[in-house]
């Protein structure tokens, strides 16, 4: 049953919120904490709430107590922790939290500024901890606490609960309680003697991959304890049945710089005991500091769930991949039950003005990224992935969400790492209580140089907008939107073209499918009913083709280059393995085409002039040649050589026009019959047939 109760919302403004209409009365209350009695000011009425502003600032430090006719009710903080003067006062943005192990003594710290009382519950044993004045609770325990269990016992707002800590390293299964351990027993052999060579910005194809959706399937190979868990993906020279490739070195086979998994870091509905019995793509975030415990091989072992994600990662940089992680700082599972809120309410989450959580994530909430400790907390989070598991970069979940000045800091944060880390994300404009210009949306691109973005407008052009399922695009509806396509060839960062989306072509992320929404194949099925499945094949090549010969950084979703389907399932977060599962079965039937993709990326590798790395050099190398409408063609001249690229997307075989005489190269075509290594041509015209991408090229003379 809901109480009377009362909130300090500013210095100076107390909000008392009813159960019931309250009968307007002139007895003003009395408001005191041990030091003073408060003198009012006004009092604004509004049936179940009346606001009272103060003559002077209450001091938040201590207990108020308001009394007022027959009630009693205790003044807790609530809006107050949003604001600035809260902020400054409790600032402990260098504050060490979490636990600090050593084998002589442990410390725990913990930031709660609101919180009246604290106690950690270490190995069953209670240890009462003390406050300092930016908000921290700490207690060092002496004795060598590897593998001890811990939680908080936190008295907040007049209630206590058990809370894990937020920076834990380490969990029982499902979270339960929170782990205490010595990463230095968590490392592989050899896990910080890498020697693998990391890939710039400019090189990146990056490779989408679901650590469970890698290796679940019985086709995969691999062994059957570690199908679908980080060590699946860690097994070398797996193949299906047929002997075709599969996993981490199928995956390598391919020729991708980049894998990026998506979320691994602790996430709900999943029971990691009982993990064949739920799935989840990890958008539901609960711990941030600790991998999956259902992706781990025993789940009740915490140092084993933390060594074998450092075994994948490992695995993969051996394999000369670079790993990209999938994070999730724009909202948190369940905010209300979360630790954060349990921590200090009111104060990790955005408001709106009428005082309801913010929800333009459509999860519940948003998280309150531009607070001072949010931001910390993304801050510490990311250097921990980055030194303690060696990532080579961050996907950042709607990072619209997401406040300018942090991923900012994120970026300089990343900048001091001796190796290249690629940073990337959704620049998608929601309706967050944050000003146009604090959203890291696509639209502040030039405050956000370094940092990549997903080019939606590419995805959309090319297949047909996204939320049309009927819609069709260039590849897929004779040419739809061709005007379009060379600003997207030329990394939607040339002025000569229209309105750029970038001033940096490496901003641009290029893509036609990803792991929401239907699977490229799945969309051309609704799109194009009538199509014949050859016909679709065709389209799907000349998108993917595209994808990786477009100036910016390539990114495939795996099972891409063999059409994968989830049989028209358009959201398949929750849907399970048989829906989700890599078909390694397809991989082979399909392998004409995984090929041609694996062709399309060693090319792009070895020709520099498919990966220019500034719109200057674009405009001066890049020229579009007029072709016959729709088709597309353009020339990226080179020092020693030139490459001609024509994409015809109608059912009729063209002719087109070369820019020169000469000997030309047949490079690639997605018609693989019709490539040849030398052609001489006596005229400048050559056929392009229907649905072909063809790429020439000729040496300078």
């Amino acid at each position: 049953m809901k109480k009377n109760c009362a909130w300090l919302d500013e210095p100076n403004k107390i909000r008392v919120v009813f159960t019931e209409v309250l009968q307007h009365t002139t007895i003003k209350p009395v408001i005191k904490d041990k030091q003073q009695i408060y003198a009012i000011e006004s009092m604004d009425w509004n049936e179940k709430e009346v606001i009272i502003i103060l003559e002077q600032s209450a001091n938040s430090d201590e207990e108020m107590t308001l009394y007022w006719i027959d009630m009693e009710l205790p003044i807790y903080p609530r809006g107050i922790v949003r604001t600035d003067i809260f902020e400054e006062k409790y600032d402990a943005r260098e504050a060490l939290l979490g636990v600090n192990y050593s084998r002589r003594k442990t410390s725990f710290s913990i930031w709660a500024p609101t919180a009246t009382n604290m106690v950690l519950s270490l190995n069953q044993k209670e240890y009462l901890m003390q406050k300092k004045p930016n908000g921290v609770w700490t207690v060092a325990v002496r004795g060598d606490y590897h593998l001890a269990r811990y939680y908080f016992l936190i008295t907040v707002n007049g209630e206590k609960n058990k809370i894990n800590d937020p920076y834990a390293k380490g969990l029982t299964p499902n979270g339960i309680e929170s782990v205490v351990l010595d990463s230095r027993r968590t490392d592989p052999v050899d896990f910080r003697n890498e020697t693998y060579a990391p890939v710039s910005k400019a090189d990146a194809i990056i490779y989408e991959l679901h650590v469970r959706d890698a290796t679940s399937a019985e086709e995969s190979g691999v062994t059957e304890r570690n199908r679908g868990k980080f060590l699946g993906l860690t097994e070398l020279n797996t193949t299906n049945p047929a002997g075709y490739s599969t996993g981490l070195s199928y995956i390598r086979e391919l020729g991708c710089t980049h894998v990026q998994l998506l979320p691994l870091q602790d996430f709900a509905r999943v029971d990691e005991l009982n993990p064949s019995e739920g799935y989840n793509w990890g958008y539901d975030p609960l711990h941030y500091f600790v991998p999956e415990g259902s992706f781990a091989t025993d789940a009740c072992d915490p140092v084993l769930r933390v060594k074998e994600c450092k075994e994948m990662i490992h695995a993969f940089h051996k394999e000369g991949l670079s790993v990209i992680l999938d994070v999730v700082f724009n909202h948190v599972y369940d905010h209300e039950n979360s630790d954060f809120e349990k921590v200090l309410p009111g104060y990790f989450f955005r408001y709106q003005p009428d005082g309801k959580v913010s929800d333009a994530t459509g999860t519940g909430n948003d998280l309150a990224t531009e607070r001072v400790m949010v931001r910390k907390f993304i801050l510490d989070c990311v250097d921990y992935w980055l030194s303690e598991y060696l990532v080579d970069g961050f996907r950042f979940d709607l990072m619209g969400i997401i406040d300018v000045e942090t991923m900012q800091a994120i970026r300089e944060r990343c900048n001091q790492e001796d190796r290249p880390i690629l940073l990337l994300g959704e620049g998608w404009e929601l309706d967050t209580p944050l000003l146009p210009k604090q959203k890291s949306s696509t639209n502040q691109s030039d405050h956000l140089m370094g940092i990549s973005f997903f080019n939606d407008s590419f995805r959309d052009v090319v297949k047909g907008k996204l939320f049309d399922q009927l819609d069709t695009g260039y590849v897929n509806g004779n040419g739809m939107y061709n005007e379009k396509m060379p600003q997207l060839v030329a990394g939607s960062s040339d002025q000569r073209f229209g309105n750029s989306l970038f001033s940096d072509p490496l901003q641009s992320v290029n893509y036609v499918e990803c792991h929401d929404n239907h699977t490229l194949w799945d969309r051309l099925d609704l799109s194009n009913p009538t199509t014949s499945n050859e016909n679709k094949k065709q389209m799907h090549q000349l998108a993917t083709g595209l994808t990786l010969l477009s100036q910016g950084i390539p990114f495939i979703h795996a099972g891409q280059e063999f059409f994968r389907t989830k049989k028209g399932d358009e959201n398949s977060y929750l849907s399970g393995d048989q829906i989700n599962q890599l078909d390694w079965s397809q991989r082979e039937i399909e392998d004409q085409n995984v090929q041609w993709v694996r062709q399309l990326i060693q090319f792009r590798k070895a020709h520099r002039l498919l990966r220019l790395g500034n719109a200057k050099e674009i405009e001066h190398r890049l020229h579009i040649i007029r072709a016959q409408n729709p088709a597309l063609g353009f020339l990226l001249a080179g020092a020693d050589e030139d490459l001609v690229v024509f994409i015809n997307p109608t059912n009729e075989t063209i002719k087109v026009e070369m820019p020169a005489l000469g000997r030309w190269e047949k490079s690639l075509s997605n018609k693989r019959e019709t490539v040849t290594e030398i052609s001489c041509l006596l005229d400048s015209c050559v056929t392009i047939d229907a649905y072909e991408l063809a790429v020439f090229k000729k040496k300078r003379e």
